[in-house]
């Protein structure tokens, strides 16, 4: 019996591990080609030099902030502000404000990680990372979105 309790220890640790990865899955959502080629021309009009990421959007960080960088899993505070490509603010924080990161938005569960605490990202989001078309309070169906995000804390 003594052989067999550092064998069960293992076990459930493997177990518990990924049942906790399975909880917060990475997202794997691509934007479409036509929304990719929208959003890349409105960064062309607009003379504004961005970091492309492989699943369809653009960021610029301005502040990396520190090596240790949220997954997934992780509950993240952060000031933001959210705005269309016209310029309109629809939504930000006066303070700082708590989100699990895997119930909000997959360009912020893909674009938040690239920084750590203290750091600082411009996101540029096609639709399908954003509300889609559907949209949200204040926010029509397919739009381009940017966000100004600062993380504080994860």
């Amino acid at each position: 019996m003594k052989n067999l309790a550092p064998i069960l220890f293992v076990i459930t640790i493997l177990f518990t591990q990924c049942k906790k990865k399975d909880n917060c899955p990475n997202p794997t959502t691509t934007a479409p080609a036509s929304e990719v080629t929208a959003l890349e021309t409105y960064l062309t009009n607009n003379n504004i030099t961005a970091t492309k990421d492989s699943r369809g959007f653009y960021y610029t960080i301005s502040t990396p902030g520190g090596s240790s960088k949220p997954d997934n899993c992780a509950t993240v505070t952060v000031k933001y502000k959210g705005m269309l490509t016209n310029g309109s603010v629809f939504d930000q924080s006066t303070s700082a404000i708590s989100f699990p990161l895997a119930n909000l938005i997959i360009g912020w569960q893909e674009g938040i990680p690239l920084i750590g605490i203290t750091g600082k990202i411009r996101l540029y989001l096609p639709p399908t990372l954003g509300y889609g078309s559907s949209g949200s309070s204040g926010i029509p169906g397919n739009s381009i979105l940017i966000f100004d995000v600062e993380l504080i804390g994860f």
